[in-house]
């Protein structure tokens, strides 16, 4: 099985989940803190692969749902240069197994890239489920 470092927003409901799927399936999770990590932008690329700009975005960070930013009217550079001062913005969580990086919970993705045991397919477990008021994937 592989070892899987994973960058969460601690307390963040759905990354829990993800890790317990992870974890049944047999790989290690080394668990960092997305919000405290020093991202620099060439970094931080690499984990979006071939994803549309928009696609690198967690659309429950606040800035996003306030309308403050429009992911879809940004370029890669613009894009990273507010993640590197925001990490609210990042789409979580980003993951490494050995040279190769994933960045979102895509439960068929990750499955073919890794293996998972159990799919629950009928179940986000990417978005976060509360409302902005409340939402501790995207509030600090």
């Amino acid at each position: 099985m592989a070892t899987v470092t994973f960058y969460e927003k601690p307390g963040c409901i759905n990354n829990t989940r993800q890790k317990k799927l992870l974890t049944a399936a047999g790989h290690q999770v080394v668990v960092l803190n997305l919000l405290t990590e020093a991202w620099q932008p060439d970094r931080l690329r690499t984990f979006f692969g071939k994803l549309a700009v928009r696609n690198w975005f967690n659309y429950s960070a606040p800035a996003i749902k306030q309308g403050e930013i429009e992911p879809d009217n940004l370029t890669e550079q613009e894009a990273l240069a507010l993640m590197v001062k925001n990490p609210l913005l990042i789409r979580r969580p980003l993951m490494q197994v050995g040279d190769r990086m994933m960045a979102g919970f895509d439960q068929y993705a990750v499955d073919n890239w890794i293996g998972l045991k159990e799919i629950q397919p009928h179940q986000d477990i990417e978005s976060c489920p509360r409302p902005l008021a409340q939402a501790s994937c995207g509030h600090e």
